[in-house]
């Protein structure tokens, strides 16, 4: 998480190489297409596209998964409603515990007796930490939902020696200290925490223990050596850009940590949030498309590496978007701090955003291989919780959606639709950006597994229903097509406690003998993902 604002300029370079062919016409001249090609592969969805973040702040933690003398939750503290919301969730990979709270924090705070923690000042966010849940209390959380857990090390206040000492405490079976601590907590096999990254937004002033990129690349490598000698199978992720203001250079400091760490780690992080602080409908759902414009010039930058990287059989260096989402409304100094910040209520154009982003991470599945969509309860999240229950918000669904279907090879779609001119991106405050022509109505992402496609398609045009033409280059499609819908009356549709106005609605199946060509009127503000057969 990040104590920022950021405005966003879209340049001339965002529609070009994603597959998006957009051509302006009228409406009544013909249907739009949609050409699916099953030997044009991008590459491979990694299963780690859908994951999520539990950060220490506000309501996420304490009130949200965790909530001791609750009526709804277990004699461990867990909140069972919560817990089966995030299992429904198929949460692939969890990012923890932070964020700006990482920055300052120290695990062997949250380890042993509850009753002996120490509370600490909590000065990410305002609050006070009891550290009553921590490491073992999160892996066993992990495990109920079925995530894999990603732990950050601290490399604010934190030293190299007290990250190493995180990793022997999770990885190691037995023998030296912190194993043994382990073992005395009641943790006799190790918890092989696989993934960890090497601090949180290190380039941002409001980071506590903020470095420059040389710094913080020397400090990085020497973690992650400590790291990698107690644990050499682990996974590293350094700390890419998030900064963005007018007077960062986010493209300087990804040169500089991914020169020096070429050899080291394993992935770059990215972060971005978007939001609607102007009621700029047209703008905001194509806020997306900046995401997938800052992919492309970081893979420029890690193909140019990797030319000279020493590596030995490893992959190259992949993208991890883990922070990602839409953060405007609880972002003043009244919802930014203490028991109740970020609770950011959504509604349904926020939905389609989100489905944008998961679009983006298809079309760029060569890439991008982990994405932590930020975070899972109260805070800026899907799942949202009083004393008495839960509600979905209406970003839960193409989560969700995304998550169970979409797996298997992301394929180049070739797109023909009208398109509209945006004139701001407000994301966050400040000054206006560029205006930005052609962007596509319809946007499109769509994978091939065994046999099976899945497209999805946001319809972003408000008011009109689009007539579409999906057409199959290589083999027929077979079968009855399924059809599933977010939707809702209006692109403000909320959902709250005992209302739920935007859901995944099942919509008949397109009745579909064998065909290279069906039709679709995908409908205005709407996500639908079709699900059926490809046959040669």
């Amino acid at each position: 998480m990040k104590q920022k604002f950021e405005n966003i300029k879209l340049g001339t370079r965002t529609l070009m190489g994603v597959g998006l062919v957009c051509a302006t016409f009228a409406a009544s001249a013909q249907n739009a297409r949609i050409k699916i090609d099953i030997d044009r592969k991008i590459g491979e969805v990694d299963k780690y596209l859908y994951g999520n973040f539990v950060e220490h702040l506000g309501r996420c933690v304490y009130g949200g998964i965790y909530e001791e003398g609750s009526p709804l939750a277990d004699d461990k503290g867990i909140r069972l409603d919560v817990l089966d919301a995030a299992k429904d969730l198929n949460v692939s990979i969890t990012r923890y515990p932070g964020g700006n709270f990482v920055s300052n924090y120290h695990w062997k705070d949250g380890i042993g007796p509850k009753d002996q923690r120490p509370p600490r000042m909590e000065l990410a966010w305002a609050r006070l930490e009891s550290n009553r849940f921590g490491t073992d209390e999160f892996v066993d959380y992990a495990k109920r939902i079925g995530t894999e857990p990603y732990f950050s090390v601290n490399m604010g206040t934190g030293t190299i020696e007290e990250a190493q000492q995180w990793v022997e405490y999770c990885n190691v079976k037995s023998g030296p200290y912190y194993a043994e601590l382990r073992k005395k907590n009641g943790y006799p096999e190790p918890h092989n925490i696989k993934y960890w990254s090497l601090g949180n937004e290190m380039d941002g002033f409001w980071q506590m223990g903020h470095l420059n990129a040389e710094d913080y690349s020397k400090k990085a490598r020497e973690a992650a050596k400590l790291m990698k000698l107690t644990s050499p199978d682990i996974k590293l992720i350094a700390a890419g850009s998030s900064n963005y203001r007018p007077n960062a250079d986010p493209n300087e400091w990804n040169a500089t940590v991914l020169h020096e760490l070429r050899d080291v780690v394993d992935y770059l992080a990215l972060h971005m949030y978007v939001g609607n602080t102007e009621n700029n409908y047209y703008d905001f759902i194509s806020t997306p498309l900046v995401l997938e414009e800052r992919t492309r010039v970081v893979k420029g930058m890690i193909e140019r590496e990797m030319q000279n990287a020493d590596r030995g059989n490893r992959p190259p260096i992949y993208i991890a978007w883990d922070e990602y989402n839409i953060w405007y409304r609880a972002r003043n100094e009244d919802t930014m701090a203490g028991t109740r910040a970020l609770e950011e209520h959504y509604n349904l154009e926020d939905a389609l955003v989100i489905t944008g982003f998961l679009n983006a991470f298809i079309r760029n599945a060569d890439i991008v291989k982990m994405a932590n969509m930020a975070q899972l309860v109260n805070v800026i999240a899907p799942i949202f919780t009083n004393e008495k229950g839960i509600f979905k918000q209406t970003i839960y669904y193409p989560l969700q959606l995304f998550a169970k279907n979409v797996h298997g090879t992301a394929l180049d779609v070739h797109v023909d639709c009208e398109t509209y001119n945006t004139d701001r991106f407000p994301i966050g405050l400040g000054e206006s950006a560029t205006q930005q022509n052609n962007v596509p109505f319809l946007d499109v992402s769509a994978t091939y597994n065994n046999g099976e496609v899945i497209v999805c398609v946001v319809n972003r045009n408000k008011d009109k229903a689009i007539s579409t033409d999906l057409i199959s280059q290589e083999g027929q499609f077979s079968g009855d097509f399924e059809v599933y819908e977010v939707n809702g009356p209006d692109i403000k549709s909320e959902n709250d406690f005992g209302k739920t106005t935007v859901q995944t609605v099942n919509k008949p199946a397109l009745k579909v003998k064998t065909a290279e060509k069906i039709t679709y009127a995908f409908p205005p503000h709407s996500f639908t993902m079709l699900k059926g057969k490809i046959v040669k």
